[in-house]
This record gives C-alpha cells, sequence and structure tokens, in this order.
C-alpha cells in the first residue's frame, strides 16, 4: 500500500442504481485492453471497461461482482466504476446463471451447423456474460460447490462399450 493514502473508496454504479459503494485496500477490473489493479495513491486515470469480474479487498478478504462494459474514473484515493450492468456474487442465482451459459453454448452450436440463422455477436456475448456469472457466483459458494457445478454442466464422457 502506498504510504500515507489509506483505503481506497470504490464505487460501482449503474443507470439504475447504486451497487457498491465501500473502503477497500485493493481493485482490479476488466479495462478494455486487459485487467488493472488499483491500491491507494494510485496515478489517475481514465479507461473504458470490458465484460469481466471485478474483485476487489479489504484486509485479506477478497469479494467479487459481475461488470458489462463502462467506464473507469481511478484516483489517487477514489475508483468509481460506471457500467452498463453490475451484480455482486450473492446477487447472482447460480442456477439460472447455468442455464444461461447452456442456452448460449446451444446456441452457439446451432450456429457452427448453420441450422438456424444466429446472430453471433450476440450469442457470443451472451456466452462471455453466463460464463462470467457462473464465475464470480462459484467464488461465492467456495471450490468445492464451484467442482461440482462445473461437473454439472460438463456433457457426460461417451461410453466406450456399445
Amino acid at each position: 500500500m502506498a504510504e500515507g493514502w489509506g483505503r481506497i473508496l470504490l464505487e460501482v454504479v449503474t443507470p439504475e442504481r447504486l451497487v457498491l459503494s465501500t473502503e477497500v485496500d485493493e481493485v482490479t477490473a476488466p479495462g478494455a485492453l486487459g485487467y488493472f489493479g488499483v491500491l491507494p495513491g494510485h496515478t489517475p486515470f481514465l479507461t473504458t471497461l470490458g465484460l469481466g469480474e471485478v474483485g476487489y479487498r479489504i484486509g485479506n478478504q477478497w469479494e467479487y461482482l459481475t461488470i458489462t462494459w463502462g467506464y473507469a474514473e481511478v484516483l489517487p484515493n477514489k475508483v468509481t466504476l460506471l457500467t452498463q450492468t453490475a451484480e455482486m456474487a450473492e446477487e447472482i442465482d447460480l442456477e439460472r446463471a447455468e442455464r444461461a451459459l447452456r442456452r448460449a453454448e446451444e446456441r452457439l452450436r446451432e450456429w457452427s451447423t448453420a441450422v438456424a440463422d444466429i446472430d453471433f455477436e450476440r450469442a457470443s456475448l451472451a456466452l462471455q456474460r453466463a460464463t462470467m456469472r457462473v464465475q464470480v457466483a462459484g467464488k461465492r459458494i467456495g471450490p468445492s460447490a464451484q467442482r461440482l457445478a462445473q461437473a454439472r454442466r460438463r456433457p457426460p464422457e461417451p461410453s466406450d462399450t456399445p
């Protein structure tokens, strides 16, 4: 931590609501050109945000949320994320997110076989968003439950017996 800077005020705002406003020790966010990290005393900058996971640390505890696109303003003692959507890990319904992931995967399979008139870009973004929501929700429930959820999503392996 930069000497004398204390903590960072992290605010995550969507058009509908203030999702988060809390003091943190560290922030990571998905910039348009890759993830970036911020500690107290960081050099100010503005950047665009991509779809991804925001992590923030208070003491030794990391918390997570998922965001979709927007802008970030970083100041030495404040980070403001203005995003299209944002969901805290505890707000994500894991079963619903897994269903959305399966639907997105199926739509892309349909596109790859040219069976249906599918908007590839839209289907691809839906897959990215669903994947991120499942990953962030999985961090809330812990590694063993996350492994179980991944096993449920995995298609059964073909049997060698006729």
